[in-house]
């Protein structure tokens, strides 16, 4: 079992939650979050004062998957995020010791469904 968590572009989410359906994946967490990668920010000027912005929207998703998934979903995410410019995202993959169902008490990879 693996914990696939993907940082995107707010509006890469709605083409890859497409990408993930087609891939057969539909269970996934969604939440919104700041940060900077490589693109750094930009700077801003309001009302005569320079901003330095260097905490941009982002999207992150977590994906709980079996092993014969983990590939699927990636080739997912990268098909509905990329643009080809910086700042299309990051995918983490950590291993995931166990997942447990609360409505029915499955565990491992039952419970993941």
């Amino acid at each position: 079992m693996k914990l696939i968590i993907a940082v995107i572009q707010p509006e890469k989410l709605t083409d890859v939650k497409n990408s993930l359906t087609r891939a057969g994946i539909g269970k996934m967490t969604v939440t919104s979050a700041i940060g900077c990668g490589q693109q750094g920010g930009y700077t801003e000027n309001y009302r005569g004062v320079i901003t330095e912005i260097n905490l941009l929207d982002k999207v992150r998703i977590e994906i709980a998957v079996n092993e014969n998934f983990v590939k699927p979903a990636i080739n997912a995410i990268i098909q509905g995020a990329r643009t080809g410019n910086i700042g299309d995202g990051k995918i983490f993959v950590v291993p995931m010791e166990e997942c447990i169902r609360v409505r029915t008490g499955e565990t491992g990879h039952d419970a993941i469904g």
